[in-house]
């Protein structure tokens, strides 16, 4: 009589929808540096290093339905970081169809497929932007009127609203994390740290009268695995390490790098009508401006918050900025201007 084969449940798999970007990659290296074997990670094009760590490719798009559906089969967590990252505002359409349009099928064949958990990947700017120095948290409503100008905030802000409206069910849990500007090595797109960059090649022109927030990914890829288990359901959590004005954080970079910070200051008004002028001027020519009128804009503002809740509730420690900062520089150097440039 032949033998009943036995059974074996599957185990289930932790889908990273943008697995391969610049937070996607540190969440997936940390994953594996801890032993986790169920990756699956649904971008474009996977590198080798990871499919040679075990990890499963899923090329294709979260704006594609029936590979959603196949990415999501057999998935219990889902950290959902896929995004389109633009200043252009003639890129909406574009990143309204990424954030918008394709957390809404994820999000449904997730729940179609059972799964129970939702991490979703949204910015700071969601939320904490104010035209003086406020210093927010997550109970503040969000500044419509502010972030409307803004085609990239904007739709992060409607993915959220998306995502709560669509993964919502008995059971189920939706978990976002809100960062500031990502800092640290291994943006290779230099999706964040083209500030740094432009810093470094001497391309920023003046010191903008704003401040920001800004946070090691490595931190911030930690705080992602932690919050599916420890983050509440429909919660939001702001991730930064610190809020300065821009000349402290020129001020910064000019001390650990060498390089001289721009030293020119401009009043808002008139650093706004002169980026206009400038990027009006191009477009007419059919070229790239070398200034963008929405970057002065933001960069006006101040994007100051608190982590206090992130820390309470999910165990975020951000580390040092200034170690942060030291390695960004290390990293741009020698993978963007060469191990020889230094001044």
């Amino acid at each position: 009589m032949a033998k009943k084969k036995a059974l074996v449940k599957a185990t289930k798999k932790i889908l990273i929808t943008g697995g391969t970007g610049f937070l996607g990659a540190e969440i997936v290296r940390q994953f594996l540096d801890a032993g986790e074997k169920n990756l699956r990670v649904m971008a474009s094009s996977v590198p080798a290093w990871m499919t040679d760590a075990g990890v499963e490719p899923f090329p294709g798009s979260v704006t594609d339905p029936a590979r959603i559906a196949e990415a999501v089969a057999n998935v219990s967590l889902i950290y959902h970081l896929a995004g389109k990252v633009s200043r252009d505002n003639d890129d909406a359409a574009a990143m309204n169809k990424v954030h918008v349009e394709g957390t809404r099928i994820l999000c449904q064949a997730a729940k179609a497929a059972g799964v129970k958990t939702m991490v979703l990947a949204s910015s700071s700017g969601t939320i904490a932007v104010s035209e003086d120095e406020q210093i927010i948290d997550e109970t503040y409503p969000p500044p419509i009127e502010i972030i409307s100008r803004w085609a990239y905030y904007a739709s992060k802000y409607y993915q959220e609203r998306t995502a709560l409206a669509e993964f919502d069910g008995a059971g189920s849990k939706l978990v976002i994390l809100n960062p500031s500007l990502l800092l640290g090595p291994g943006d290779e797109r230099l999706s964040s740290t083209k500030v740094v960059l432009d810093f470094l090649g001497r391309k920023i022109p003046y010191c903008p009268a704003g401040g920001l927030s800004f946070v090691d990914t490595r931190d911030v890829a930690r705080t992602f695995i932690e919050a599916a288990e420890k983050g509440r359901d429909k919660e939001k959590y702001l991730l930064g390490a610190g809020n300065m004005t821009f000349a402290e954080f020129f001020g910064r970079l000019e001390r650990l790098s060498g390089v001289a910070a721009p030293g020119l200051r401009v009043p808002k008004k008139l650093a706004m009508a002169g980026s206009s002028f400038v990027e009006s001027v191009f477009k007419n020519w059919g070229r790239t401006s070398p200034v963008a009128t929405s970057e002065v804009e933001q960069a006006e503002h101040f994007w100051y918050f608190t982590s206090a809740k992130a820390k309470e509730e999910l165990g975020f420690s951000p580390r040092d900025p200034q170690e942060t900062l030291n390695d960004t520089i290390r990293y741009v150097r020698e993978n963007f201007l060469g191990e020889a440039v230094f001044v």
